[in-house]
């Protein structure tokens, strides 16, 4: 594609990138098509571990990015407990020597210091400044602020919020996460002080992604105002699309529902229930049309008008930014 003006953002020098933008890792969308177009294009991105359902189909798909590109790329590691790969993952992650791993939902301790040892960045997800300060501590290389806006489980706080916040509480860089869609967006959130940006939901309607024609359709038909939380899926707020199913189920958990998942003795079989029931019915949304219609996007769908290439979405993005200035 052609090249724009490379983006001067701490985000660009730490990856050594032209454009200081993370495709988020989006769990069952983010693919291998997807990272080698977003590279070539003169940007990054990530796929979530648990997209493959073993360590050895992760390690082909990072073998198969890395033959195909130079650039830099990562995988994000879910780093609780109830991620039963999680050693693996992170094993085969510093063998293969990934340029970063984001983390989610637990300590980065050991990923620091296992990935350190091999030159592997870590980013962590943040939600708040107490976490950040813990992670920078640790010796995280950045954090991602994910802020309210963001696709999928999202923070409390609006970006006007926790960037600032963050930027006073730890001296890494801080990668902003939600709410952006256009190259305006971006400029906005390097002029308040973000190291870059991590993008999901721009990207789901695209032509490398392998999700359902009906999902990438739906993200070009709704926008933002059509985003809602539920804790459906995973006990946890997560954002979708209010399809008419979503509307029809609600987005609240019933009584019951409430009531197991805070009892002392069954609260950890149901939450894990809940987020295996919740991850199968989305695997099923994503990759067939079926009437149990739930997708996963934040409110950045509202940019997306037409189902594109991933180059001509973050051409677009470089040319916005420059009309911005």
């Amino acid at each position: 594609m052609e090249e724009l003006n490379r983006i001067e953002a701490p985000l660009s020098d730490l990856l050594g990138i032209r454009y200081p933008i993370i495709m988020a890792p989006m769990f069952l969308v983010s693919n291998t098509d997807m990272i080698i177009e977003a590279v070539r294009a003169g940007i990054t991105g990530a796929i979530p571990a648990l997209n493959y359902r073993t360590t050895e189909e992760l390690r082909t798909a990072i073998r198969l990015i890395q033959s195909e590109v130079t650039g830099p790329f990562g995988i994000n590691l879910i780093v609780s407990k109830s991620n039963f790969l999680y050693k693996e993952q992170l094993k085969v992650c510093c063998e293969e020597k990934i340029s970063f791993i984001i983390t989610s939902l637990g300590s980065p301790e050991e990923t620091i210091n296992e990935a350190h040892k091999v030159g592997v960045k870590v980013f962590c997800d943040v939600t708040d400044t107490t976490y950040a300060k813990k992670v920078e501590e640790l010796g995280a290389d950045a954090v991602i602020a994910v802020n309210k806006e963001a696709g999928g489980h999202a923070g409390n706080l609006s970006y006007k919020e926790l960037i600032p916040q963050l930027k006073k509480a730890v001296s890494i860089p801080v990668i902003s996460a939600g709410g952006v869609g256009s190259g305006a967006g971006l400029k906005n959130m390097l002029e308040i002080g973000a190291a870059g940006v991590s993008m999901g939901s721009l990207f789901i309607a695209t032509i490398e992604s392998a999700v359902s024609e009906e999902y990438k359709q739906a993200c070009v038909d709704f926008g933002a105002k059509d985003i809602v939380m539920t804790t459906k899926l995973s006990g946890t707020p997560c954002s979708v699309i209010k399809t008419p199913y979503v509307d029809k189920i609600g987005t609240s958990q019933n009584c019951i529902e409430r009531i197991l998942s805070k009892s002392k003795r069954l609260k950890k079989w149901f939450k894990a229930f809940t987020f295996y029931r919740g991850m199968k019915n989305l695997e099923k949304a994503a990759f067939g049309a079926t009437y149990k219609t739930v997708w996963v996007a934040g409110p950045s769908i509202e940019y997306t008008k037409e189902i594109r290439k991933v180059r001509e979405i973050v051409k677009q993005l470089i040319a916005e930014y420059e009309q911005a200035k």
